[in-house]
């Protein structure tokens, strides 16, 4: 398989560059969408050799991985692996995404941090198993940890479903809609590193857009 990386990033000037350094050194076509950032995240992930794809203005995660998932589809990829730009997903990792889905034949393989949850925020914790709960259930299939970021996913699958949300919702966009579509879902446990940053999550606002969210689902 002829993979890539996706990094969509917001202000991550102090972790960027070292993150494009070490997949480029494993050999990986990185791809950043820099969303609207202002301390220069942008440059200096083209400078390690990233294809950058930057919005002039700040529209969300899930509009950046839409768009960075219609470039790579115009481009010969099998599969792509979604990760975070702030460093809290370790590089290291990557590898045991493509063994998976070699072993599994699954078409999307999502990060697990639920394992081990001692260094994530109590909120955190909490409000992902409740989201998980409620997402596997909608699924049909268990998903431990249904709002990490970290995932490698098929190109048959972006070829397939329509991604429609901008913002946090899409990680139970992609899921949900690839399972309707009888896609297979594996989960594989990974590392987290959380330091000192701001969380980009604003719980209240986040939790009103996916409860709407889960709405405009449930309809569809």
């Amino acid at each position: 398989m002829k993979n890539c990386i996706l990094i969509p990033s917001y202000n991550e000037a102090r972790t960027i560059g070292a993150i494009t350094k070490e997949l480029k050194g494993r050999g990986l076509t990185v791809f950043v969408v820099d969303d609207g950032s202002t301390d220069g995240t942008a440059g200096i992930a083209q400078g390690q050799g990233a294809v950058v794809i930057a919005h002039e203005k700040n529209k969300g995660k899930g509009a950046s991985l839409i768009e960075g998932f219609g470039r790579i589809l115009k481009e010969n990829f099998d599969a792509v692996l979604i990760m975070d730009g702030d460093g809290q997903h370790a590089v290291g990792d990557a590898d045991g995404f493509f063994k998976k889905m070699a072993e599994t034949g699954a078409d999307i393989v999502i990060g697990n941090r639920m394992l081990d949850t001692a260094s994530m925020p109590w909120a955190r914790k909490i409000t992902n198993r409740i989201m998980s709960r409620v997402i596997s259930k909608m699924c049909g299939q268990v998903i431990p940890d249904t709002q990490c970021g970290f995932k490698l996913v098929k190109r048959d699958v972006l070829e397939k479903i329509k991604l429609e949300f901008s913002n946090f919702e899409i990680e139970s966009e992609i899921l949900l809609k690839a399972a309707k579509e009888g896609f297979k879902i594996e989960s594989i446990p990974i590392k987290t590193v959380y330091r000192d940053e701001t969380s980009k999550i604003k719980p209240i606002l986040d939790a009103i857009r996916f409860c709407t969210f889960l709405i405009k689902m449930a309809g569809k």
